[in-house]
Formats: C-alpha cells, sequence, structure tokens
C-alpha cells in the first residue's frame, strides 16, 4: 500500500514562500494521482492542488492559482507544493493524498484513499 509522508511545513511570515515535500514508499507512485489539501481546526478540509500521474494534469483551488505550483517526480517518488506569496490565510495543516484510481486526471473534490501524516505550515502577519 503506498504510503505518503509530508514535509516542509514551517513558520514563515507574510509574502514568503515554502516548498512542501510529499514523499512515497511501499509501492510505486507512477500510477497515483495526488492532491495536497489544508486543514484550519474547526473548519472542512480545503482541496488545494493536485497532479495525475503524469504529471500533465494539474488542478489548482482559485485562492492559491497564481501562488503556489504542484509538481512530480516520479523517479524521486515525490511531489512538491511551492508555495509563493503566502498569506496568514493559507496558515493550515497540509495533507498529501494519492488515489490508483484516476490515472493522468485528478480533482480536488475526489476520494483519495491514501493520506500522509499532515505538515504544519503557518504564515505570519
Amino acid at each position: 500500500q503506498l504510503q505518503l509522508v509530508e514535509s516542509g511545513g514551517e513558520l514563515v511570515q507574510f509574502g514568503g514562500s515554502l516548498r512542501l515535500s510529499c514523499s512515497a514508499s511501499g509501492f510505486t507512485l507512477d500510477y497515483y494521482s495526488i492532491g495536497w489539501f489544508r486543514q484550519v481546526p474547526g473548519k472542512e478540509r480545503e482541496g488545494v492542488s493536485c497532479v495525475g500521474s503524469s504529471g500533465g494534469i494539474t488542478r489548482y483551488a482559485d485562492s492559491v492559482t497564481g501562488r503556489f505550483t504542484i509538481a512530480r517526480d516520479n523517479a524521486k517518488k515525490a511531489v512538491y507544493l511551492q508555495m509563493n506569496s503566502l498569506k496568514p490565510e493559507d496558515t493550515a495543516v497540509y495533507y498529501c493524498a494519492g488515489s490508483p484510481r484516476y490515472g493522468r486526471y485528478c480533482g480536488l473534490s475526489i476520494e483519495y484513499e491514501n493520506w500522509g501524516q499532515g505538515t504544519q505550515v503557518t504564515v505570519s502577519s
């Protein structure tokens, strides 16, 4: 079964940048669509971005379009989320999730079976 581990979250100032990593083990990443999600305590989980298995299809939430970029390196079994121009409202626990069901497609409102444990991103104003 695919296991995912997020890293890269930390405290950053308004306008700063971070790159989150989602590292996979236990199975090849090649067949998995990967999504990034975030959640603030007391609020619903929000889909941030996703990438299909080949990397050719990506999607972004309106709130991060133009600021965040998702990329994957299947050889390194990793997916990255580059986050620029960070705002306090980006503060959340960020999770990556994977599914083998969608091939080269991905979505922010579809079901993902494999989830990481999350990494905290805090943006100070």
